[in-house]
């Protein structure tokens, strides 16, 4: 049976997601920004934790794992190289490792940038990719302790992976990077339908994420610093893509 996946909204724009195995009963939790939504979205639907998986350290993802914890004793999964910052981890990882949940290969990929030991949690079986605040939908996270070059590689290792990959990305930023999106490509017919769309989910109170990575690499001006067409209207035509993409992380950073 297929996993499902839920969006729990948390805070005032963060989203924490639960994977849930409906044959094995085993439910994962993705970052823990507060303990109520989550666990109020765990008693309506009768689920139990089992995993709790960090993407980072910062506050509005972990705030709310100890009162998770000790309320159902899941096994807690993080970066090793960031166990110093990180709530008590029973299982380290790090990238290109893998570990099973309810029968399938979780893959873990190491995305530094926004922070130097930020991981991302690939389940190619269920088709989807966690990624807390490396890729967004229609951005990206901040430069925060990486480097535009450490960022430009992990957003590139998450765009190779199947277009049909669910990103579930952490946060409610849709709308204002889609106004952004439209200063780099204003006449990218793929992000006019796509912010109409946002528009009337948000109107409606739907969440923006998760979303398609396929729709990412046609719509995400940071997954598309490296396309000529982009560097064109940049006038950076003749420059590397990593700087092509610093180019557009700092316009969004001053937008």
């Amino acid at each position: 049976m297929p996993l499902q996946i839920v969006t729990v909204p948390c805070l005032g724009d963060n989203y924490a997601f639960l994977v849930h195995s409906p044959e094995t009963g085993e439910t994962a939790l993705v970052d823990a920004p507060e303990e109520f939504p989550i666990s109020q979205a765990l008693e309506t639907r009768g689920w139990s934790l089992s995993h709790i998986l960090i993407t980072h350290h910062h506050g509005d993802h972990i705030d709310g794992l100890g009162a998770l914890r000790a309320a159902c004793g899941a096994q807690v999964i993080g970066a090793g190289a960031d166990a110093h910052r990180l709530p008590k981890l029973d299982l380290a990882v790090g990238d290109g490792d893998s570990f099973d949940f309810a029968g399938q290969q979780v893959q873990v990929i190491d995305v530094p940038g926004h922070t130097i030991g930020h991981i991302a949690f690939y389940i190619a079986g269920a088709g989807a990719v966690f990624t807390g605040d490396s890729l967004m939908a229609l951005g990206c996270g901040r430069v925060f302790e990486g480097t535009f070059d450490q960022m430009w590689a992990s957003l590139s290792k998450l765009a190779a992976l199947p277009p049909g990959t669910m990103v579930c990305s952490g946060h409610e930023y849709t709308a204002a990077n889609a106004r952004f999106a439209a200063s780099i490509e204003p006449d990218n017919r793929d992000l006019q339908t796509r912010t109409a769309a946002i528009a009337k989910a948000r109107a409606d109170g739907t969440p923006t994420v998760p979303s398609m990575l396929a729709e990412e690499l046609k719509t995400n001006p940071f997954l598309r610093a490296g396309l000529p067409g982009v560097k064109a209207i940049l006038d950076m035509s003749d420059q590397p893509d990593a700087a092509v993409f610093a180019e557009i992380r700092t316009r969004k950073d001053n937008f």
